[in-house]
């Protein structure tokens, strides 16, 4: 049963140190092991067929694997399964290194152009190569927004529905979206039950990243008209899911998303989000930044307000079950 503790170790942990360099990471098992599958079983028939038995086995694989690495170590100490609890939470947040990677992004962008390119190859799938420097800071808060959701928010949500389990299970649907959920002739077919399970993972937690953006924007400033501009622009993405917080972070600071890219060297065509075509500058990515710490902060904080209910409903029953006996 995680709790409270757990929560706060991993994401002390994560604000502390960010994605660890030199530590073995779950994610990039999970990615060879997806890579493995891709490369011997994306070719020949059928590839609809095997590329669903492959995103759903690996999902299933990785929540009992993680359960009953868990209940093993619950064996031994409480302690010792906090911390453990509290290792794979941390594992499966990535909000510091986000703010981390984009602010590299502007400090490359300061030094020259093509700095910022090769900065922002890091944390993007686009072709980075022919970008102007207007498209390169789009494109670093445009991640900023979308990754709020899929590295911070929804992980927290998944911890709160199912556990450390199904955070893990989560990043898992993620890192197959990433990796093999893309309408290119490659995997258009292989993918697609990947792409759509990510679609179906993420479409609340997209959402509510959305309302934990604008919610304090609208209280301080008054400004109820933000989410009529959420609720149009939201839905101006090729994604069901990704124009929801894009489209907050555009509200917030009145600027324009989306557009055309290249995407494995096919051009995508993709509807803007806001209106204002306006220049972006450091001082947007500092404010976008604040915003995103203040929604995981208040995710943070939900989350842990749900593993308690969750505890207390638990011990109800359990004290109900031992009255009856």
């Amino acid at each position: 049963m995680t709790n409270v503790v757990s929560l706060l170790i991993g994401w002390v942990l994560d604000l502390l140190f960010g994605d660890p360099a030199r530590l073995p990471h779950p994610i990039v098992w999970f990615g060879k092991a997806i890579a493995f599958f891709e490369h011997r079983l994306n070719k020949g028939s059928h590839r609809k067929l095997k590329g669903a038995l492959v995103a759903i086995g690996l999902i299933i694989f990785v929540y009992v694997s993680t359960w009953l690495l868990l209940w093993s170590i619950s064996h031994y100490s409480l302690l010792i399964s906090h911390l453990a609890e509290g290792v794979l939470i941390f594992f499966c947040l990535a909000g510091t290194t986000l703010i981390r990677e984009v602010r590299e992004v502007f400090l490359a962008l300061d030094r020259s152009l093509d700095e910022g390119r090769r900065q922002v190859a890091r944390i993007v799938g686009r072709d980075t190569s022919e970008l102007s420097a207007q498209e390169v800071r789009t494109a670093a808060l445009e991640t900023l927004a979308e990754n709020l959701s899929d590295g911070v928010i929804a992980p927290l949500f998944w911890l709160a529905i199912l556990g450390v389990p199904g955070m893990m299970a989560y990043k898992m649907v993620n890192t197959l979206d990433s990796m093999i959920g893309y309408k290119t002739e490659r995997y258009k077919d292989f993918g697609c039950w990947a792409a759509h399970i990510d679609d179906v993972a993420n479409y609340i937690p997209a959402r509510l990243t959305a309302l934990l953006m604008v919610m304090p924007h609208a209280i301080i400033h008054f400004q109820l008209s933000i989410f009529n501009f959420v609720h149009k622009n939201g839905r101006n993405h090729a994604s069901p899911n990704s124009g929801y917080p894009e489209a907050a972070l555009a509200g917030i600071l009145n600027c324009r998303f989306g557009g055309p890219h290249y995407y494995f060297g096919q051009l995508f065509h993709k509807p803007y989000i806001g209106d204002n075509d306006r220049e972006l500058t450091t001082a947007d990515m500092r404010k976008a930044v604040h915003i995103n710490r203040l929604a995981e902060i208040l995710m943070v904080f939900l989350t842990a307000l749900c593993l308690i209910i969750k505890e207390i409903w638990i011990f109800n029953c359990l004290f109900v079950s031992l009255q009856a006996v």
